[in-house]
């Protein structure tokens, strides 16, 4: 039978909204369902009919079954939120301890590599003494150390090794340079690509470059005047190369005989050693034995005819007298220009045999200052200008000497510049000489206004027969020179602070005179 019931508003709205309604009552098996009638305006149909019991409780079941899903789904996210805190705390949990465990793992590693690293920057610091301590927990570690300390101690080893070796090689270099040093040659040690290592003191002296100057570069830059002989050191052709060298330092001129030989180890050159002497004194004494022994020659042949010529002179000029007065004088002129140039060969022959026989000085204490002023009164009665300067008149200027080839020497060097002066027809001529002490030395200048020497090696100027004037035999200077050498001094050829020239004595100072002055 069909039984009514309360229709609510709400299942009204709901079938309007297109939905089947279905409605149920309370225990009952009766299902009610409501729809709305689309033909029919505002018209609804109402039914129901009775279902078994367990169709009922299944679609119950089915409908809890929805709804407990709809829930889930509901709660999905919370449920996700929930897992991912979950598993982030156990992450962290996991983290934390894998931190705690890489900690410990580092720590017991880094704490004897910390211990290596110590022994490894007190090392560098230079303290070979400290060593990694033994022990150490890690057999990694461990096994680092004592490789480590083993290392240290080949490396204190090989110090004292290098120490050693450096002490040896040390005293060997001192020796080589004491021996080198009381060399008189010149001594220059090169390595196999011609730099400096060695040069002994003689070497600097001579080629007045100091060592710190020489080692290390190449032997032809320091001095380039050996490049030739460097040039000619091939070992492919020969060990031993010579050569002689000519060398201008400060102004003076030195001749050096240099020689070059290879140092050779198993047949390859490691090394090359250069040698050299000052020969210039030798050469010079060479050049005067040599003209000395032509001078005492051409003084033999020249003075032989020149007594018969004077001779013959003589009587012509007694004997014939021209009628004519105008020949007469002719003739006279004649014979006077003969008689003038047997005086002049006369003179030069004088002074080939005062070369030639040199006298050996007869030393005795003499005042330097009486000499040369005895010597200025042979020269006052000319043209030129003379003076004596003296320093400090107060002081003494004792020498010990051969007094008359002093004189002799002070004379050869006032006429030089007499001669000099007047060839040159200087205004105003002076001659200035020049007393005065310096240390335990003499000095005697002799100075002009005249042109001075030329520019050339003035040593050469000391040599006999070597020459810059028209009428010079060059026999003056070189006597000079031999005198001064007798006597243990030095001459030297300077330029006058005015100009001109300017030849400087220097004597050694004889302090006890006594009554022997």
């Amino acid at each position: 039978a069909v039984t009514f019931m309360n229709i609510r508003e709400e299942w009204l709205a709901d079938a309007r909204d297109g939905e089947v309604v279905l409605l149920r009552a309370d225990q009952t098996n009766k299902l009610r369902a409501v729809v709305k009638l689309n033909s029919f305006v505002d018209a609804y149909l109402f039914v129901g009919r009775f279902i078994d019991r367990s169709v009922l409780e299944a679609v119950d079941n089915t409908r809890l079954a929805a709804s407990d899903y709809q829930q889930l789904g509901i709660r999905q996210l919370d449920l996700q939120i929930s897992f991912a805190f979950v598993f982030g705390l156990f992450l962290a949990l996991l983290l934390i301890t894998a931190l705690w465990i890489g900690l410990n793992l580092a720590t017991a590693i880094v704490e004897p590599l910390g211990s290596v690293i110590s022994v490894a920057e007190q090392v560098r610091a230079g303290n070979l003494s400290e060593r990694v301590p033994k022990g150490l927990e890690l057999e990694e570690v461990a096994r680092l150390g004592l490789s480590f300390n083993n290392m240290l101690d080949e490396i204190v080893r090989s110090r004292e090794q290098l120490v050693q070796a450096n002490k040896q090689i040390d005293r060997r270099r001192e020796f080589t340079e004491a021996v080198l040093g009381g060399v008189s040659s010149g001594v220059i040690g090169l390595d196999k690509d011609l730099n400096v290592n060695l040069p002994n003191t003689t070497a600097t002296q001579l080629l007045n470059v100091s060592a710190g100057e020489m080692i290390g570069r190449p032997l032809a830059e320091v001095v380039p005047e050996f490049s030739g002989l460097i040039a000619a050191a091939n070992p492919r052709r020969r060990r031993i190369a010579e050569d002689q060298i000519m060398l201008e330092r400060d102004g003076q001129h030195l001749t050096l005989r240099a020689r070059i030989t290879a140092e050779r180890v198993d047949g390859g050159v490691i090394g090359y050693v250069v040698t050299f002497d000052d020969v210039t004194d030798l050469l010079s004494a060479q050049r005067k034995a040599a003209w000395s022994d032509i001078a005492r020659r051409i003084a033999h042949e020249i003075k032989n005819p020149l007594t018969p010529i004077q001779l013959a002179s003589d009587r012509l000029r007694r004997k014939y007298k021209p009628e004519n007065e105008k020949d007469g004088a002719q003739f006279t002129e004649y014979l006077s220009i003969i008689g003038r140039q047997v005086d002049d060969i006369g003179r030069m022959v004088d002074e080939f045999s005062a070369f030639a026989r040199m006298p050996q000085p007869v030393m005795a204490p003499l005042d330097l200052h009486a000499l040369v002023a005895g010597q200025m009164t042979l020269f006052e009665d000319g043209d030129i200008a003379m003076s004596l300067d003296i320093d400090d008149k107060s002081q003494e200027f004792g020498v010990l000497g051969d007094a008359g080839l002093l004189r002799q020497a002070v004379s050869n060097l006032i006429q030089n510049s007499v001669d000099s002066l007047h060839e040159n027809r200087i205004k105003a001529p002076k001659i200035t000489l020049g007393l005065s002490r310096a240390d335990s030395m003499v000095i005697l200048q002799i100075a002009d206004n005249g042109p001075g020497y030329p520019e050339m090696d003035r040593s050469r100027l000391l040599e006999p027969y070597v020459t810059h004037r028209e009428k010079g035999t060059g026999l003056g200077l070189a006597i000079v020179s031999k005198i001064v050498q007798d006597h243990a001094g030095t001459l030297e050829l300077l330029d006058a602070p005015q100009g001109g020239a300017c030849a400087t004595i220097r004597l050694s100072f004889f302090e006890d005179m006594g009554s022997d002055q």
